[in-house]
């Protein structure tokens, strides 16, 4: 089908696509509260259910990449975007049982999955072919549309169950909507990705030795810190001040979403002074404001004052934004263009390992307070996770020393 689009801006309706899964992805953030005031569904059940959309999205994403190098990118984001808008519908039939709330989310993280893992890699394609831009730039494109879909979902959303009638229903049309109406703009936009059917779905990941100890030891350890930092920050802290916001918890815990997710979006040109691929210092920026927001997330959950937890979510946003325009920057530096999908696919994998993080702190809760499990299973982890992937970043990036045998070529070759 004949693209209507500049070729310089093609990769505008892609992103509109990913916004679109990215809105369904993060819509049942601020609703969280909404089901266990509302419809008495108990805190670890809310938690469960959110982590839940790691466990279809995780395969999701392993599929989806392999897919798209296999059969093209827009054969993988179109299904996904029909899939996504009917993971809303299913949420919308919580209030008769929670068991919805479940197969919503399950469906929503698989959609997701093949939706990131294939819009990630076109968003990268097209900037590169269309305006000569390097792979970075596709890179923070790809991260501002998943974040803007982020942030933007569950605002809308959140308003939505503060003011609508039937908000367990309500608060998903306008994701339906938008995510139909990204479909006809996907179809338009040209395939940067011909079908190879020798790709295989399933087979090992095959990177050259350096880049491979580079991904496993660098970049798998800071992904989940991605949705880690924001997990907690949309997940767990609001719910720490519920019972101080009265009939405001769900505006408030909206505008928390957004506020985490715009901040995601608006350190991305810090990201872009900071990084330099020879040199550490984007991995320790990004890891160290999830510190910082942590830290601030542990005091808020100490004093229980809602401000603290609107300023621990903006911190721990930046911390998202890092994170994920890093941990994309060295996928697409690592990846060829046989495996640029399957790559992005396992570093969103163990990225959405994070989402998982705020369970264990709901569970927990009763041995211990809020503030120091904050600390043991977040700050601390995040500090070890830091200084690790710092050292092993500048000792990668170090050049080796040439070996006994070639230094004594070296010399011989010297002396004659």
């Amino acid at each position: 089908m004949r693209s209507s689009t500049s070729s310089g801006r093609a990769w505008m309706a892609i992103a509109l696509g990913v916004a679109a899964v990215g809105w369904g992805a993060n819509q049942f953030a601020p609703l969280l509260l909404m089901y266990r005031s509302e419809l008495g569904v108990p805190t670890t059940t809310v938690e469960a259910t959110y982590a839940l959309y790691a466990v279809g999205l995780i395969p999701g994403l392993l599929l989806g990449g392999p897919f798209s190098d296999r059969y093209g990118r827009r054969r993988t984001l179109v299904p996904a975007l029909i899939i996504s808008a009917l993971a809303s519908g299913l949420l919308m039939q919580a209030g008769t049982g929670s068991g919805w709330l479940f197969a919503g989310r399950l469906v929503a993280g698989a959609a997701s999955g093949a939706a990131f893992s294939s819009g990630t890699a076109w968003i990268k394609e097209l900037t590169v072919r269309g305006s000569g831009r390097d792979e970075h730039t596709g890179a923070r494109r790809a991260a501002i549309a998943m974040t803007t879909g982020f942030a933007v979902g569950p605002l809308i959303a959140g308003l939505l169950a503060q003011a609508a009638p039937n908000p367990a229903v309500s608060s998903y049309l306008p994701h339906v909507a938008l995510t139909l109406a990204a479909v006809p703009f996907v179809l338009r936009t040209p395939e940067t990705h011909e079908a190879r059917t020798d790709a295989a779905l399933w087979s090992r990941l095959s990177l050259p030795k350096a880049s491979s100890r580079r991904f496993w030891s660098v970049v798998a350890p800071l992904a989940p810190w991605v949705f880690g930092a924001s997990s907690i920050a949309l997940a767990y802290l609001p719910g720490l001040v519920l019972d101080r916001l009265g009939d405001n918890a769900l505006t408030f815990s909206a505008i928390v979403t957004m506020l985490t997710m715009v901040a995601g979006i608006a350190v991305q040109p810090l990201a872009r002074r900071v990084h330099r691929p020879e040199k550490p210092r984007l991995i320790a920026t990004a890891l160290g404001i999830v510190v910082g927001g942590l830290l601030l997330g542990a005091a808020a959950a100490a004093s229980l004052q809602w401000w603290l937890v609107a300023l621990a979510a903006l911190v721990l946003g930046a911390g998202y934004g890092c994170c994920l325009v890093c941990g994309l920057m060295e996928v697409q530096r690592l990846a060829g263009d046989h495996n640029l999908g399957r790559l992005t696919a396992v570093f969103q994998a163990c990225a959405y390992c994070g989402f998982g993080a705020p369970y264990p702190l709901a569970v927990l809760e009763h041995a211990l307070p809020p503030a120091d499990l904050l600390l043991l299973l977040a700050a601390v982890p995040a500090l070890l996770t830091l200084a690790w992937t710092t050292h092993r970043a500048a000792r990668l990036s170090r050049p080796r020393p040439p070996s006994r045998s070639a230094a004594t070529r070296y010399r011989s070759a010297a002396r004659g």
